[in-house]
């Protein structure tokens, strides 16, 4: 297959998701055609011919590998067509949903981007008026969606899940289900080849798939980007500090690439009492291991959902001396009155700000909040479907240390234009 253009590539945007799914195709879009700018150049100068006539061979071979005759004229100038792929969403009035493709995808190898954990108002068939839908509703939209494309005979079938569902419920203490498993046996008995996800909340997760293939993506490379926008990586009043023992990992990496002190906070805490929220939060103690005093300080985790005891470890760190608080975190969910939280709290001057990616749809609530960052992570989606679809190797992207590292070093030498230079492969 060439890696000039994405033939028999097909990308479906599930309900709530279509803003996302669009700047993936966006940037796959970009991606082919900048590919084949750079490919023109060095392959007519290798066969001494001119673009022109590159061209016409090339528009010759995409005419041969398509399904339909050719009209008109060969075109001048190279074209990537819009892959999109339309599907009729239903919601009915018992709660039933249903998933119907409008345009064909025999043969296709079909990319399905759905956000499952968009709570925002959606309109589908059968809403007079956008409404949320839960995450139980998302995935009964995805299942019926994967049917109906496996149905209509498409080659394969890859999940593009920016959260991946249930990802809490991976292990268990009693008779409990585990619903991160039990969600991965569905996909793969509906047929699902792979499942692209960013920052599982644990790797365990992997090991539910049998048959399918899990790729694993992480923000941490989009967040660095935008954290290097709002501070001087080179200060060297920066100290990272890892939330709790679970996250120490994670927030080593970071350390380890800033060439800057890791600091842990424990956290003691009573099970008999169940934490709702930062006022109602089963913590007994914290106990930090490390020096922050006078420092500006970083904390990164793969999640805020409620975000109660974040409040509380960030509030515990300002009282031991901390300069400025900065979060950096994958899957920004911010559940129930968290951003109200989070907000009463920035007003209080308990944190500086929060860098989440947009892997979670967020409103017009959270994105105008002087406090919230948004770090862009649908072109790294894209480069992952352009390689996979065409064989090729995603390990650049999924080990991203070495560009990372490039970042950082670049911005600590005071080089803005080297440090723009430390770009994803394609």
């Amino acid at each position: 297959m060439s890696i000039i253009k994405p033939h028999k590539l097909g990308v479906i945007a599930g309900p709530g998701t279509e803003y996302f799914a669009g700047k993936v195709v966006k940037h796959l879009r970009r991606l082919y055609i900048d590919r084949y700018e750079k490919l023109s150049e060095a392959l007519s100068k290798r066969h001494d011919i001119s673009e022109a006539d590159l061209l016409r061979k090339v528009t010759l071979l995409d005419d041969l590998d398509s399904k339909k005759i050719p009209t008109g004229h060969c075109p001048s100038v190279f074209y990537c067509p819009d892959f999109t792929i339309n599907v009729k969403y239903t919601h009915f009035a018992n709660g039933e949903e249903k998933a119907e493709l409008i345009d064909p995808v025999r043969g296709l190898n079909v990319y399905i981007i759905h956000d499952v954990s968009n709570m925002s108002p959606i309109k589908v068939a059968g809403f007079d008026e956008p409404q949320p839908i839960s995450v139980n509703d998302h995935l009964m939209f995805l299942f019926t969606t994967i049917d109906a494309v496996r149905l209509a005979g498409a080659a394969s079938i890859t999940l593009v899940l920016p959260t991946y569902p249930y990802a809490r419920q991976h292990k268990k203490s009693g008779r409990e289900a585990l619903t991160a498993a039990m969600f991965a046996h569905f996909v793969e008995t509906l047929g699902v080849n792979r499942v692209i996800t960013l920052d599982l909340h644990s790797r365990e997760i992997e090991n539910a798939f049998t048959t399918c293939h899990i790729e694993n993506l992480h923000g941490s490379y989009q967040t660095m980007i935008a954290l290097r926008k709002i501070i001087d990586l080179s200060d060297p009043n920066l100290v990272v500090v890892s939330p709790d023992a679970g996250a120490v990992s994670r927030n080593k990496f970071y350390a380890q690439g800033l060439h800057r002190p890791l600091a842990m906070l424990y956290k003691e805490r009573d099970y008999s009492v169940v934490s709702r929220d930062a006022s109602h939060s089963n913590i007994k103690s914290i106990n930090l291991l490390g020096d922050v005093k006078g420092k500006t300080v970083l904390m990164a985790d793969d999640m805020i959902a409620t975000g109660g005891t974040m409040i509380i470890a960030m509030k515990e760190l300002m009282r031991l001396g901390a300069k400025k608080i900065i979060i950096l975190v994958s899957l920004p969910f911010f559940n129930g009155n968290a951003v109200e939280n989070f907000d009463a709290a920035y007003k209080e001057g308990v944190f500086y700000r929060i860098i989440g990616t947009n892997a979670v749809y967020q409103g017009a609530n959270l994105l105008d909040k002087e406090w919230f960052v948004q770090a862009d992570v649908t072109e790294l989606f894209a480069r992952v479907i352009s390689r996979l679809h065409h064989g090729r190797s995603i390990s650049p992207l999924l080990d991203n240390r070495k560009f990372i590292q490039k970042l950082i070093d670049n911005a600590q030498a005071s080089s803005p234009t080297a440090a723009e230079s430390a770009s994803l492969p394609d």
